[in-house]
């Protein structure tokens, strides 16, 4: 049965044996994991408890809620070789998932609407289910670790083929991943809706081979931004700094540049070895 509250000493114990198989690297390092594997729990309670400190959903609504998902789930699990813990973790769901099961109802249009609107009737769908950081990554390091999560799911995303994505994203996680670029929109035209203890939750759509380019293009803008007309000088420094700090983490994700050295996609690996 899918654990969402292991104990941190648990947790702990699974990412070193994890990492023993990574001796190398930087001071994080992102797997892709099945929904089976002992690593998956670990990403599970990192969702449950981001989730449940900022939305109020304890292990058991989590349970409830992705219990028909949990099969189609692949987890993106971020870990710190300093603590030997978890950092943040990710969810995608094959098929479409929770968002295309849940967003009708929560945005007043049928779900063959839905499909037409974005042209979605061929090739794989993944829904971007969950993202979580632990608070104490949310500054300094925290650019590090959402921009590994980001990468793993482009890589295991062109990697399995993926055509399309939807996702409902809680507003700060959206304006988070718009930052950098991600080329989402909204679904069918819709608006911000209540969801699962979020007041602003959006359901999105964007074709996943567009998102790199879109991404390095933000980048590129951010990157050569000039001054604004009327902006006091400190203002100016702040806003330079700051774009200068999302461009490189766009330029990152975009173009893997010091990231992919620090990815690993076990999951995806053997399931290409048991289809040879």
């Amino acid at each position: 049965m899918p654990n969402y509250d292991l104990p941190q000493t648990e947790m702990r114990q699974r990412a070193e044996a994890a990492l023993f198989g990574y001796p190398d690297g930087g001071p994080f390092i992102a797997l892709a994991v099945r929904h089976d594997d002992l690593m998956a729990d670990v990403a599970r309670s990192v969702e449950r408890k981001v989730f449940e400190e900022s939305f109020a959903l304890d292990a058991s609504v989590m349970a409830e809620e992705y219990a028909a998902y949990e099969k189609d789930s692949l987890f993106f699990l971020v870990l710190d070789r300093r603590t030997l813990l978890p950092a943040g973790a990710a969810r995608v769901i094959d098929g479409g998932g929770k968002t295309l099961d849940d967003a009708p109802d929560a945005i007043g249009v049928d779900l063959s609407t839905i499909i037409a609107r974005h042209d979605m009737f061929d090739g794989k769908i993944w829904d971007f289910a969950t993202l979580a950081v632990l608070p104490e990554y949310r500054s300094g390091k925290s650019a590090m670790v959402s921009s590994l999560l980001y990468r793993a799911f482009l890589n295991a995303g062109r990697r399995a083929g993926v055509r399309h994505v939807v996702a409902m994203l809680d507003h700060r996680a959206y304006r988070g991943i718009a930052t950098i670029g991600a080329p989402f929109e909204p679904m069918a035209g819709s608006a911000p809706f209540d969801y699962l203890g979020s007041p602003s939750t959006s359901a999105l759509y964007m074709p996943f081979g567009t998102i790199e380019a879109a991404i390095a293009a933000e980048g590129e803008r951010l990157a050569s931004s000039g001054p604004v007309e009327g902006e006091s000088r400190a203002r100016e420094l702040r806003r330079l700094l700051t774009q200068r700090v999302v461009s490189q983490v766009a330029h990152q994700v975009a173009t893997g540049d010091g990231l992919d050295e620090h990815v690993e996609l076990p999951a995806l690996e053997r399931r290409r070895s048991r289809r040879r």
